[in-house]
């Protein structure tokens, strides 16, 4: 790995996760770019197995304007699967792949912190927290060792308390803390798309408000793009959201998906 190379923060989850192929793709895209001189640190979400988890235990999931509802049992399971199964499961993939990479969650050194989001049209959330800050010096040591970074979207909160916290925001505020010059959105979708389900190529900020404004941005891309607005905002150098058919062309050479841009 070049010290010296731009670095890229790659977040996946969504359905990615879930198919074994769509995400053998994106973790040979992103060993393919380790390998080949590009520093990387990667986050992931895990919400699906999480969902498997709790049905096995008999936990019903609730959820309230998209964001999961996190009793003590549910952040119970949400912390083993991100930071165990899924997390390790994930390096143990990069590793076959020729790319040691050290498995971590963002409470680990203090890398995410957050507060307890706020009611959700007066429901209570429970442990779940929105990103305020981020400390990414135990993520810059294990860069500066020559290995890759894979974060879970785990925060710390007051008093020592473990929040369960979005993974596009824990990408944003990595990306944004570590200066990232490319923070990129591996998903199951091939990009943001405008009212006639075309993909647009490129997005500036002012064009990210207009649409966020708007009704065409429904659903799981809303946040995403709010995210990536938070990004730019803290001075990222573009934003990518690509799905699986773009995943090598993205990390290597740039092309490929949406492109998102302060101006």
């Amino acid at each position: 790995m070049n010290a010296s190379a731009p670095l890229s923060v790659v977040k996946l989850g969504g359905s990615l996760l879930e198919d074994a192929t769509m995400r053998g793709q994106a973790l040979e895209a992103i060993a393919t770019a380790f390998t080949s001189g590009e520093r990387l640190v990667m986050v992931h979400g895990g919400g699906k197995e999480i969902d498997r988890n709790l049905a096995v235990l008999g936990i019903p999931k609730r959820t309230q304007g998209g964001l999961r509802i996190t009793d003590p049992a549910t952040l119970d399971v949400v912390v083993s699967v991100l930071s165990g199964t899924v997390n390790k499961g994930l390096v143990g993939q990069l590793q076959e792949r020729g790319v040691v990479a050290a498995g971590l969650s963002g409470a680990d050194g203090g890398t995410l912190f957050a507060e307890f989001h706020p009611p959700v049209e007066g429901v209570d959330l429970g442990f779940v927290g929105r990103v305020v800050s981020c400390s990414p010096a135990l993520v810059e040591a294990i860069l500066g060792a020559g290995l890759l970074p894979a974060v879970a979207s785990i925060a710390l909160g007051r008093d020592g308390v473990l929040l369960n916290v979005n993974a596009d925001s824990a990408a944003s505020a990595l990306a944004g803390a570590l200066k990232a010059h490319r923070l990129v959105f591996l998903t199951d979708v091939e990009g943001v798309k405008d009212a006639s389900g075309n993909v647009l190529d490129r997005l500036t900020a002012a064009e990210i408000r207009y649409l966020l404004g708007s009704s065409v941005i429904t659903g799981g891309m809303r946040p995403k793009l709010q995210a990536c607005l938070e990004a730019l905002e803290a001075g990222v150098g573009e934003v990518i959201i690509a799905g699986p058919a773009r995943h090598t062309t993205v990390l290597v050479d740039g092309k490929g998906g949406t492109h998102l841009v302060a101006a």
